[in-house]
C-alpha cells in the first residue's frame, strides 16, 4: 500500500465491518487479507462471531473487525447473540464499512442505517456485487439513492469477490486510521485461536452440504486439538437439536458427514500446512440455539 503522508510515520486502528446478512462482508475480509479467514456461504447468517483480520503493511496496520450480519430475524437466543456481536464494535472502532448489494435496499439495510445515526466514527458506504448488475445506467441512480440516506464518507462501488476495487476500499479505510504504531505483531493475521478457526471451518461445510433450515441449529465444538511435528490431530463434535437431524447429517451409509469432514479436513490442512486427522462425531442437544446457558458453554459467550 503506498504511504498516505510522508509526515505521518505510521496508522493503526480498528474498522467494523458491519451490514445485513449475506452482502458479502466475510468475502470483502477474505480478499483484504489475501487469505480465506472468515467462512463464506450463500445461505446468509453463515458468519456467527466476530472475527479479527489484521491487514499489516509498511505504514499501515488496519485491523478489520468481521461480524454476523445484523438481521431482524427475532426469537432465538442464537440470533440475539449475532446481533449483539455485530452491534457491540460500532462505537469501539475508527472505521465503519457499511456493506450493501447492489440494487438492493431492504428493511434491513434501513435498520443497520438507523443504528449509524448514533455513531460518530466516519462510515464508508461499500456497494458490493456490482459485477451481478446486469444493465448498468441502472447503478448510477441507485449509488445515488443510498448515498443521499446518510452522511458517508466515502462511497465505494465494488465486487469483492472479484477483487473489484477492493484496492480503494483499503485506501479510503487508511487515511481514516488514527496515529498509531501497531497494535499487532507484523506476521499475526487475526486474535482468533486455530481451534477456532477449524470449527469455523467445520461450519462452514455443513452450511455449504445441507439444506437451507439444518444449518441454522448446528454448531461445532472441537474437543480436541493437538499437534505433533508432522501432524495435526482434532477431535470434534457437531451439535444439532433432534434425532431427525442428526440422521439427515450423518447421511446414508455415513456418506454425508464423511463428506464434510473430507473436504474440512482439506480446508484446514492448507491453513495449516501440515498433515490433518479430523475425527466428527455428531451429538443432539435439543433447544440449544435458544438456551443461553448452552451458547455460552458452546463458545457463544460475549465477545
Amino acid at each position: 500500500m503506498p504511504r498516505l503522508d510522508d509526515q505521518i510515520t505510521h496508522r493503526c486502528g480498528y474498522v467494523a465491518i458491519i451490514g445485513r446478512p449475506n452482502v458479502g462482508k466475510s468475502t470483502l475480509l477474505n480478499h483484504i487479507l489475501g487469505i480465506k479467514l472468515s467462512i463464506t456461504s450463500r445461505k446468509p447468517q453463515t458468519t456467527r462471531h466476530q472475527i479479527l483480520g489484521i491487514k499489516t503493511d509498511e505504514h499501515v496496520q488496519s485491523i478489520y473487525v468481521d461480524t454476523p450480519g445484523l438481521h431482524q430475524r427475532r426469537g432465538s437466543a442464537i440470533n440475539k447473540y449475532m446481533n449483539r456481536a455485530a452491534a457491540s464494535v460500532m462505537s469501539d472502532v475508527d472505521v465503519l464499512l457499511f456493506v450493501i448489494q447492489a440494487m438492493e435496499w431492504t428493511d434491513e439495510d434501513e435498520a443497520v442505517l438507523q443504528r449509524l445515526e448514533s455513531i460518530n466514527a466516519p462510515v464508508i458506504l461499500v456497494v458490493n456485487k456490482i459485477d451481478q448488475v446486469s444493465d448498468k445506467e441502472t447503478l448510477l441512480p441507485f449509488i445515488g439513492e443510498v448515498s443521499s440516506k446518510f452522511k458517508f464518507h466515502d462511497v465505494i462501488p465494488a465486487a469483492a469477490v472479484k477483487g473489484l476495487s477492493i484496492d480503494k476500499v483499503e485506501l479510503a479505510v487508511a487515511a481514516l486510521l488514527p496515529e498509531n504504531e501497531a497494535f499487532y505483531p507484523e506476521d499475526q493475521l487475526t486474535n482468533r485461536s486455530m481451534r477456532f478457526l477449524a470449527a469455523e471451518i467445520i461450519r462452514e461445510k455443513l452450511v455449504r452440504e445441507l439444506g437451507q433450515e439444518l444449518p441454522y441449529t448446528t454448531t461445532v465444538n472441537v474437543d480436541k486439538y493437538e499437534e505433533d511435528e508432522n501432524l495435526i490431530r482434532i477431535h470434534a463434535t457437531i451439535y444439532v437439536e433432534s434425532k431427525g437431524q442428526k440422521t439427515i447429517l450423518i447421511g446414508r451409509k455415513g456418506d454425508r458427514i464423511k463428506s464434510i469432514g473430507t473436504k474440512a479436513r482439506k480446508d484446514i490442512e492448507t491453513m495449516v500446512e501440515t498433515k490433518v486427522y479430523l475425527n466428527l462425531w455428531v451429538k443432539v442437544r435439543e433447544g440449544w440455539s435458544n438456551d443461553e446457558q448452552a451458547l455460552r458453554g458452546l463458545g457463544y459467550g460475549e465477545e
